[in-house]
C-alpha cells in the first residue's frame, strides 16, 4: 500500500483522530474569560465571539494584529493574523498552537490577555463554516460514503473545522482500527483531489473571501 498524499492524510486522517477525542491536540489554548470555547462544534453557540456577527471596522482589525503580534514574540512565530469578515466574524491560525506546551501557553495567555480580550476573539475557536466550505465538505463525505464508509456524515453550519485542514470525522464515522483501517485508507486516497479542495476552502486566506 504506497503512502497517503500528505494534504489527503492531513485533512482526513490526522484531524480525524482530534475529533474522534472531543479536542484539537492542544487542549490547553487560553480563551478569553467566560468564552467556555466549544470543543464539539466550530460555532460554539453564544459562548464563542467568534462565531458572532459584530465590529468588522478598521479599529478591531488593528486590535486583533496587535494580539497576534504579541502572541508571535511570545512563542509561536508563525501565528497568522485572524481573519475578519465583512460581517465581523472571526476566523484564527488555531493549528499553530498545537505543538506548544502547557507552560508557554500559560505565558502567553497571562502576557498577551488584554490584547486578545480587547480584540474580542477567542484563539481556539473559528466563525461559523461559510457555505462554499460546507459545500466542500459535502462533497468530501458523499466520496467517502461511496468509497466504503456508509457512516461519513456530511459538515453542517455547526460543524467543527480547523483552518488549512478542513472538517474533522465525526466518532461515528470512524471505522474499527481508525487511521490504519484499510477501507479509511482506500477511500481517503481514492477522494485525495476532493479531500484536498476541502482543504484549500478551509485555508484562512479562502474564509475571508468566503
Amino acid at each position: 500500500m504506497k503512502h497517503l498524499p500528505a494534504a489527503a492524510t492531513a485533512a482526513i486522517v490526522l484531524f480525524a483522530l482530534a475529533a474522534c477525542s472531543g479536542d484539537p491536540p492542544t487542549s490547553s489554548v487560553p480563551r478569553l474569560p467566560g468564552s467556555g470555547a466549544s470543543t464539539t462544534a466550530t460555532t460554539g453557540g453564544d459562548d464563542n465571539p467568534n462565531a458572532v456577527a459584530g465590529d468588522s471596522g478598521a479599529g478591531r482589525r488593528a486590535k486583533l494584529h496587535a494580539a497576534a503580534q504579541c502572541i508571535r514574540e511570545h512563542g509561536v512565530p508563525n501565528y497568522q493574523d485572524p481573519v475578519l469578515t465583512a460581517d465581523g466574524y472571526v476566523y484564527t491560525d488555531e493549528v499553530a498552537f498545537r505543538p506548544i506546551e502547557g507552560p508557554q501557553m500559560e505565558a502567553i495567555q497571562t502576557t498577551c490577555h488584554d490584547l486578545i480580550q480587547a480584540a474580542g476573539f477567542a484563539i481556539r475557536d473559528q466563525g461559523p463554516p461559510p457555505p462554499k466550505l460546507i459545500q466542500a465538505g459535502v462533497k468530501s463525505a458523499q466520496c467517502m460514503r461511496a468509497h466504503g464508509l456508509p457512516n461519513f456524515k456530511d459538515p453542517t453550519a455547526d460543524s467543527r473545522f480547523a483552518p488549512g485542514k478542513g472538517f474533522g470525522m465525526d466518532p461515528t464515522s470512524i471505522p474499527p482500527g481508525g487511521k490504519q483501517n484499510p477501507t479509511l485508507r482506500r477511500a481517503a486516497e481514492a477522494c485525495q483531489a476532493v479531500l484536498d479542495e476541502e482543504a484549500a476552502a478551509s485555508s484562512l486566506g479562502n474564509l475571508g473571501n468566503a
